[in-house]
């Protein structure tokens, strides 16, 4: 008799957790560190196509040293930045990463137009491979940004939500921070297009 009314609490209790969301929790929130996994696979993906891609264009654009050593060095500083897993749960270590990786965005931007001055350069097959494969892995990091943004976004509805609101209180689980660009007044601007010039 003691076993079954213990055995009757504990599925009580089971019942209970997941009737108010834990395991939901769980789930989501280990969905939303696959996502961002995937992110930073992405990056580090970038990162090490980097040093081949300055070394190629190196040769052709000697002159143009103070652009390839600011990619060499935004790219230091995104490598050097440590990703833990608190990263998602802390607001300002993750606008740091977001802000180390803006940056070899916009270095590699330069780089990239540098490059559009070399005739050479942009004939040679090597810098058309390497110049390929960063439009893969940007393409890459944009959709694994775009699920790791669905990811947040369905965890944070489910911490906002009531009654799972509650087992949010309870078990502290806090609304993450989603991925947001620094500019994004700039480039919610529509380009003017003028043939003119």
């Amino acid at each position: 008799m003691k076993n079954w009314t213990k055995y009757l609490t504990i599925a009580l209790l089971v019942s209970l957790l997941s009737a108010c969301g834990y395991n939901d929790f769980q789930a989501k929130d280990e969905a939303v560190k696959s996502a961002w996994g995937e992110v930073v696979n992405q990056y580090q993906r970038r990162a090490d196509l980097i040093p081949n891609l300055v070394n190629t264009v190196k040769g052709y654009a000697s002159h143009e040293r103070e652009t390839l050593e600011a990619v060499t060095q935004a790219r230091a500083k995104a490598t050097s930045f440590q990703i833990t897993p608190e990263v998602l749960n802390n607001p300002e270590a993750f606008n740091k990463f977001q802000q180390v990786q803006g940056e070899l965005s916009s270095a590699l931007s330069r780089l990239m137009a540098v490059a559009e001055n070399y005739p050479q350069l942009k004939a040679d097959g090597l810098f058309r491979d390497l110049q390929s494969q960063l439009e893969g892995t940007e393409n890459r990091i944009t959709v694994a940004r775009q699920r790791y943004i669905v990811a947040v976004q369905e965890y944070n509805i489910l911490a906002r939500s009531f009654p799972t609101n509650l087992t949010a209180m309870v078990f502290k689980y806090q609304v993450k921070p989603s991925f947001t660009v620094e500019n994004e007044k700039a480039i919610s601007t529509a380009p003017a297009v003028n043939f003119g010039k």
